[in-house]
């Protein structure tokens, strides 16, 4: 039996060898959770206080039950084929299979995923002749899910209004068509089982019997029906063994309920509570970020990790002038590291938001770095941003049959697969475009297309004159688009990628030296050089935008930035084994480790995001996001932000993240300057580093160059308030001033951007 043991820290060890009782196991990141839970089946079994058969491990993941048995494979000469260890869902889906005619079910009921459901959820809209306006498909199914995770059948929500009563109303009608059909969602496995256990005594006499042992991963991301699942199978003589860090409990907008640990360890009477607080991941000055910030929760159990690892490299803090700057200083930063020996693989780069990735993206295309975004899609392969594009190539060519199918039909104009069969029918007959055989057709159908191509032709109309960012908010306005994803309960994601996407064509322009007042659909020349050689060029007296291509032609905004996003979706995509560099949320982070991490974005606003002030808890769990970003390092942590970001076309200023000024000073190391007498190393206008200034110290060839201001010159800003001129740096449209705000404190502002008011 020592075998087992002598590879853990006396914590773990503690946690293994508890005697059969409830235990609750703090597990901070990094702790050897897993590890811990293995050895512990390992160890029941093995002291035979329990059979494989009369253990039951519930992990989060498929991935995680997966490496589990093959752990234990590896420690105990048996098969792990019959032994109960998976997800909530899948053990469920295992005891309803088994007793399927106690539950009401068919031997070979079949499982509805989330497409699937929502599928089903349409069907029975169109049956009964439901508003899809009115009632969104997807909010129906939200709701419906929602109420199953709280263990609520239709009878047992409370109705509050008309409008939900209807949604009651659909959630019952949908209940009964999957009876009919004989399927079930996710969340009907799990209720269907607390239901069968719950009515069907001897059944659940049964379970209790047999799984003496019932071992939890993941504790902190239970819900209210997952716990309510758990207690009912323990029932008064089981032994649970919870792991879980509520410093990580993250999931609250998908159910996830963090308060289950506190009322575990109080209505179980846990006696046996540990914390594994030794980190064997990230070094010193890492693990004291991470300390430090989530002391200030209030609502925790409470832990402090530590490492012998030394305290390494403190955090890099990075400023930067622009969310552009931000984004050529972290590609730079990365092409360092590389040259330096290390995998692009081993660098994650971490933002709170999905919207946030496009400017990054478009940083590393432009320098030919390979990437991969993790659990979601490159920018400009989103759906949402391939509808609105679809829109826009049909302004530009209202001929373009990809684009016309795409969007035919959504949002939802009732043109369904058969009128659209019918359609493709005819122009392949008259050899004609789609848009043109629409005239053949008669009918509703014909009716409905002859709509659709009456709000082509007047986005068209509408948007001769507009530039490109404004023609991008109004196409996706008019279009339905924002309407569609305003109703979806989960839209705003999407929306905030709509809203990127005006951003990403006022980078465009200003990349392509074409005025932001230039009409979208005017004849503008584009020199044929490289995106990012044409401000080398203009440099070298070419003008930019008299240029022609080799054949003279004249192109416009909007098809050159439809080229752009085109070529942008395919470039540096990284094949499968490439050594590429991750993006990904903090979201999707969990549970995964690199050696380097930038963690982007931290302005007041983003992250903690603007959301969280409005809903009880949603600071705490931002810093809990916030914690989960930082224990993803091992060696190198860079935290960064930026003084103005793009947001809706328009340049904002931003203040930096709360969370960064509750990390403690001696852990950090400042990349740029922040306030008098202080050195650090900024970046020019080319986000190349230029060289360590002490604040406050510019020569008098520095002072001027045009910027019409002076040293200790007293200003006003529209946000921050009057403040005094302390230095000056670069010339014209590349200088930039660091001013003292008083209150609001000293920033360096890009002096072509910020509107200053001498005093």
């Amino acid at each position: 039996m020592q075998r087992f043991l002598d590879s853990l820290n006396e914590p773990q060890r503690n946690a293994v060898t508890l005697p059969a009782q409830h235990a609750l196991i703090l597990a901070g990141a990094g702790s050897g959770k897993t590890r811990v839970l293995t050895t512990r089946i390992a160890w029941l079994i093995a002291t035979g206080q329990a059979s494989p058969q009369g253990v039951l491990a519930v992990t989060f993941t498929n991935k995680a039950a997966r490496e589990m048995n093959t752990r234990l494979a590896a420690m105990l000469p048996i098969s792990t084929r019959g032994m109960w260890i998976g997800t909530f869902h899948g053990l469920c889906n295992r005891m309803l299979r088994a007793h399927h005619r106690d539950a009401a079910l068919p031997q070979t009921f079949q499982i509805l995923d989330s497409a699937d459901q929502l599928g089903a959820i349409k069907r029975m809209c169109k049956r009964l002749g439901v508003d899809d306006e009115r009632y969104p498909p997807r909010n129906i199914q939200y709701f419906v899910n929602s109420a199953k995770e709280q263990g609520l059948r239709a009878p047992d929500v409370e109705v509050v209004d008309d409008i939900n009563r209807h949604y009651v109303e659909l959630y019952a009608e949908y209940d009964a068509q999957c009876q009919r059909e004989g399927v079930v969602d996710f969340a009907e496995l799990l209720l269907r089982s607390f239901e069968l256990l719950g009515r069907n005594q001897l059944l659940r006499e049964h379970y209790q019997a047999r799984f003496r042992h019932i071992l939890v991963d993941e504790f902190q991301d239970t819900n209210v029906l997952q716990y309510r699942w758990l207690k009912l199978l323990a029932g008064t003589d089981n032994a649970i063994f919870a792991v879980g860090d509520d410093d990580q409990s993250i999931y609250a907008f998908r159910g996830a309920n963090v308060g289950n640990m506190a009322a575990f360890e109080r209505e179980f009477q846990v006696r046996n509570l540990i914390k594994l607080e030794q980190n064997y991941r990230s070094h010193g000055h890492i693990l004291d970020c991470a300390n430090r910030l989530i002391r200030n929760n209030e609502s925790r159990l409470g832990k402090n990790l530590w490492t012998d690892a030394g305290e390494g490299e403190p955090v890099r803090v990075y400023e930067a002038m622009s969310d552009a700057l931000e984004a050529r200083w972290l590609v730079e930063e990365v092409r360092s590291l590389v040259a330096e020996g290390g995998m692009r693989s081993d660098i994650a780069v971490l933002y709170r938001s999905n919207a946030q990735s496009r400017v990054i993206e478009h940083a590393l295309v432009a320098q030919g770095i390979p990437y991969r975004v993790y659990g979601g899609l490159r920018f400009f392969e989103r759906a949402e941003i391939k509808h609105a594009l679809a829109y826009l190539r049909l302004i530009a060519n209202p001929h373009d049959d990809g684009a016309f199918l795409r969007v035919v039909n959504f949002p939802a104009r009732g043109i369904g697969a058969r009128s659209l069969e019918a359609l493709g029918d005819v122009a392949a007959s008259a050899g004609c475009s789609l848009r043109d055989a629409c005239a053949s057709l008669g009918g509703a159908a014909g009716s409905r297309l002859s709509t659709f191509i009456g709000l082509i032709d007047g986005l068209a109309t509408e948007t001769r004159e507009l530039p490109l960012p404004a023609l991008i908010e109004q196409v996706v306005q008019r279009s339905g688009l924002r309407q569609h994803y305003e109703n979806e309960r989960e839209g705003e994601e999407r929306l905030e990628n709509l809203r990127e996407l005006v951003n990403a064509a006022v980078a465009f322009l200003a990349e392509e030296g074409i005025g932001q007042d230039v009409p979208a659909n005017a004849g503008v020349a584009i020199a044929d050089v490289p995106a990012d050689g044409l401000l080398a060029a203009a440099g070298d007296g070419v003008d930019v935008l008299d240029a022609a291509g080799p054949d003279g032609a004249r192109s416009t905004p909007l098809a050159e930035f439809l080229g752009h996003a085109s070529l942008a979706a395919g470039e540096n995509q990284a094949g499968e084994g490439a050594d590429a560099l991750q993006l990904m949320t903090v979201h999707s982070a969990k549970g995964l480790e690199f050696r380097v991490v930038f963690m982007t974005g931290l302005e007041e606003g983003l992250f903690p995001h603007e959301n969280s002030s409005a809903e009880p808890g949603g600071l705490e769990e931002e810093r809990r996001l916030m914690y989960v970003a930082i224990t993803r390092a091992r060696e190198r942590l860079y935290l960064s932000y930026s003084q103005t970001r793009m947001l809706h076309g328009q340049t904002r200023y931003g203040l930096k993240s709360r969370f960064i000024d509750e990390l403690p000073p001696e852990s950090l190391k400042w990349l740029t300057p922040r306030g008098t007498g202080r050195m650090g190393t900024w970046h020019d206008a080319t986000g190349w580093p230029a060289r360590s200034v002490p604040a406050g110290s510019g020569s008098p060839a520095t002072r001027d160059r045009g910027t019409g201001l002076r040293i200790g010159q007293a200003v006003e800003h529209a946000r921050f308030g009057e403040g005094v001129v302390m230095e000056i740096e670069g010339r014209g449209d590349d200088a930039r001033a660091q001013i003292n705000f008083g209150p609001s404190g000293i920033k360096w502002l890009a002096l072509s951007v910020a509107k200053l008011t001498p005093l």
